[in-house]
């Protein structure tokens, strides 16, 4: 694939250019890049954009083309099905209230309450009580239709104007490429992948099947990044699914033109509106619409990937699995940061302040940002796959003679929807890039000092990507400038507030100043390596104990227990690989073995006796080791706090058995005890104190019967917790201490093994 030489911006407005399968988007890489080979693959979509103050006749004209509609620009003959027309928004308000799923579910309800009516004899009795009855239905579903009209306006996206959308364009662009502009960096795609997905978008246009886009979500700034690459590269936009909380004045609306559909962050027990989001999901892929969902649900606030939401995934699923849709693509996709604009506000609420309510004032002030250096956006495409095909798959898995789609048990198709967000993790973690300023935040946060040089910074940034290259992931390149030089930039990046230096020193030290807020970033790699962090937890048990080799010597049985404890416990926090747990164990140990971190001893048929650091490993001061140590830590301590906190859930000794708490107040109780031990120098890592993980660990709780967790329907009313009888603690009749024995205590007992000690 031939690379153009970039015009300047002065030159012409950044544009790309498609020629039948060859794709120049003009570079933007750390320094000019070479003329060919893999280096040149990847690309910058959103270059810088001319600004007012720098060039005023240049912006103006820059302003004119988007206005008038030049070229790329006009948005005409899109790849994939009209959009953006006069009499859009009509047509599916149309469709939708004529799906036969909305008029049954009209009709049962003003039935159900005619009936319910009837009952308490508000119909009278008589000859004409069968007419009252039916008049009182069809004025019930008249009104009821009203209700889904009305449901329907206020949810749908309403593409009717390419003016809208142009102008979109060009602010989202302004904006954008204002707060990630270092070095003329914008929005980063693989070529390969993007030729990819434009001949997958052409067989799906042809057949009328939707493109499914299923983003990981870190950044409100995602919404932006995917529309912009779809109007950039001539494929029809997808309806992006938005929580309403974004609905505010003037905002709302605009999103709204601009390919938002507004739902309910809960939708309770409304059968109508439950529907109604169906029937528009239905409507949407039968008409072969692109769709945008994002699979976590809310945005990250911990960097790494969050378990799957399965709400609107289930309307996708059931869609195809009724046969009411034919098929729509799947494509998950990875949106990756030099750094998040978010962070500080993501870390206060971890720390337990509220979540502020958006609104346009906020929304406004936001605009503080645009003045930033936040480097890069890096967009990954995984290879898009059929869903019938994937149904299709997992029947064939669950019987030997594969029924229809529709023909599928309540319990079999919650099976089918879990692997599918799963499966969709699995991919966006396949695409994922580590970002430089993730690789920096890593190592140093995996320093057992305080600090590093930069020399040591560096060599320590090589051999991290060179594990991530290993674990077959993928680290972002800059057109081949030396790691000295990515590493200075990633420093940039992330800036004081979170890397501080010492410079009155022979050489410069760096160190972590916000280790909070920089284990955002580590957390975006993580992933990677969690099964050598697991095995180097279940090590430590022996390790802590210093000494030679015979001491810290470790069985495969005893390895095995600890790192099946450690999986099952983090089984919420974390992605596994669906081997199996021996499997992937023996391939770990083999992975450790090779990289010369550990020495395993076998007996005569091959089978792994005993594992222990290699002598190598000691020499280096256990650096590579303790680097998986420290990703698994703070996650170990937190899990440890939440387990500790539910002590304080046992009764008094004269109390009743069961003594409820506020869930809630359990929880942040447990978060004050957390910082309270941290200041204290009992917890060694502040993070420990994470809502996010505490929560995640309290769901444990709850999965494995050690708590009891009365959910509320009414919001004025708390949830309520106890602890399960065989999970509760006793207490000394004398003292009304609790005794160190029982289930809860073990457990306890067994999360401490891992944990750091020094």
């Amino acid at each position: 694939m031939s690379i153009t030489k970039p015009r300047r911006p002065q030159d012409s407005a950044p544009d790309l250019d498609i020629l039948g399968d060859q794709v120049t988007i003009h570079p933007a890489g750390y320094v000019e890049p070479p003329s060919s080979g893999r280096e040149g693959q990847e690309r910058n979509v959103v270059e810088h954009m001319v600004r007012f103050r720098e060039s005023p006749f240049d912006f103006l004209r820059e302003v004119s083309l988007h206005v008038s509609g030049s070229g790329w620009r006009a948005y005409e003959d899109v790849i994939g099905q009209p959009i953006f027309y006069n009499g859009f928004t009509d047509f599916m308000k149309s469709a939708i209230m004529q799906t036969p799923m909305l008029k049954k579910r009209i009709e049962e309800l003003a039935l159900k309450r005619v009936e319910a009516e009837d009952i308490q004899g508000l119909l009278g009795d008589g000859d004409s009580r069968d007419r009252r009855k039916t008049r009182r239905k069809e004025e019930l579903e008249e009104s009821l239709q009203e209700v889904a009209e009305k449901l329907t306006d206020g949810m749908i996206c309403k593409l009717e104007y390419k003016s809208v959308i142009r102008g979109a364009y060009y602010i989202c662009t302004q904006l954008l490429t204002r707060a990630y502009h270092q070095g003329r960096l914008g929005i980063h795609v693989s070529s390969e992948e993007i030729l990819r997905l434009r001949s997958v978008a052409e067989q799906a246009a042809k057949k009328k099947h939707s493109i499914i886009f299923l983003p990981c979500h870190k950044s409100h700034v995602d919404y932006v990044a995917l529309q912009i690459l779809c109007y950039r590269l001539g494929i029809a936009l997808p309806t992006v699914v938005a929580g309403d909380n974004l609905n505010f004045p003037l905002i709302g609306p605009f999103l709204q033109h601009a390919g938002a559909m507004w739902i309910r962050r809960s939708f309770g027990h409304d059968a109508l509106y439950t529907t109604l989001v169906q029937s528009y999901i239905d409507t949407l892929l039968q008409n072969g619409f692109n769709f945008e969902c994002f699979i976590e649900g809310g945005r990250s606030r911990t960097g790494k990937l969050l378990s799957p939401k399965f709400g609107i995934l289930s309307f996708l699923l059931d869609s195809v699995l009724s046969g009411r849709v034919d098929d729509a693509i799947i494509c998950p996709v990875s949106t990756q940061y030099d750094k998040v604009i978010e962070t500080e506000s993501y870390i206060s609420e971890l720390l337990g302040q509220p979540k502020p309510r958006e609104n346009l004032k906020d929304f406004l002030s936001a605009s503080s940002v645009l003045s930033l250096r936040l480097g890069r956006v890096d967009v990954r495409f995984h290879e898009p796959w059929s869903l019938k095909g994937f149904i299709a798959e997992q029947q064939v898995r669950a019987t030997s003679s594969p029924p229809s789609l529709s023909s599928q048990s309540s319990e079999s198709r919650v099976r089918m929807l879990r692997t599918l967000g799963f499966r969709v993790l699995s991919d966006i973690n396949a695409v994922s890039v580590a970002m430089p300023t993730a690789l920096v935040g890593t190592v140093l946060l995996t320093l057992r000092g305080r600090g590093v040089n930069k020399h040591e910074l560096v060599r320590r940034v090589e051999w991290l990507s060179d594990r991530v290259r290993d674990k077959g992931g993928r680290v972002a390149h800059f057109a081949g400038a030396p790691t000295e030089v990515v590493v200075e930039r990633a420093l940039e990046v992330l800036g004081p507030g979170l890397i501080g230096t010492i410079d009155d020193l022979p050489e410069t030290v760096y160190h972590a100043v916000d280790r909070f807020q920089l284990s955002f970033y580590r957390n975006m790699i993580i992933h990677l390596f969690v099964a050598e962090a697991l095995v180097s937890a279940a090590m430590y048990t022996r390790v802590k104990f210093g000494g030679g080799p015979d001491i810290q010597r470790i069985s495969f049985e005893a390895l095995y227990d600890q790192v099946y404890f450690l999986s099952q416990v983090f089984r919420g926090e974390f992605i596994y690989p669906t081997a199996g747990l021996l499997a992937n164990l023996n391939k770990t140990l083999k992975g450790l073995e090779s990289d010369d971190v550990i020495v395993l001893s076998r007996d005569a048929a091959g089978k792994i006796l005993t594992a222990e650091l290699s002598r190598a490993e000691r020499d280096r001061g256990r650096e590579n080791y303790d680097f998986y140590c420290f990703l698994i830590w703070p996650f170990i301590e937190s899990t440890w706090l939440a387990a500790v906190s539910l002590m304080s859930l046992t009764p008094p000794s004269k109390a009743e058995e069961n003594v409820w708490i506020d869930f809630k107040q359990a929880q942040e109780k447990a978060q004050l005890a957390g910082k309270t031990l941290y200041h204290q120098g009992d917890l060694s890592y502040f993070e420990a104190v994470n809502k996010e993980t505490l929560k995640n660990a309290y769901q444990l709780f709850e999965e494995e019967g050690m708590i009891v967790h009365r959910r509320s329907q009414d919001a004025k009313v708390p949830s309520t917790v106890r602890l399960a009888p065989e999970w509760t603690p006793t207490r000394d009749e004398a003292t009304g201490s609790i005794i160190p024995e029982g289930k809860l205590w073990r457990f306890t007992e067994m999360i401490a093994q891992s944990r750091r000690e020094g």
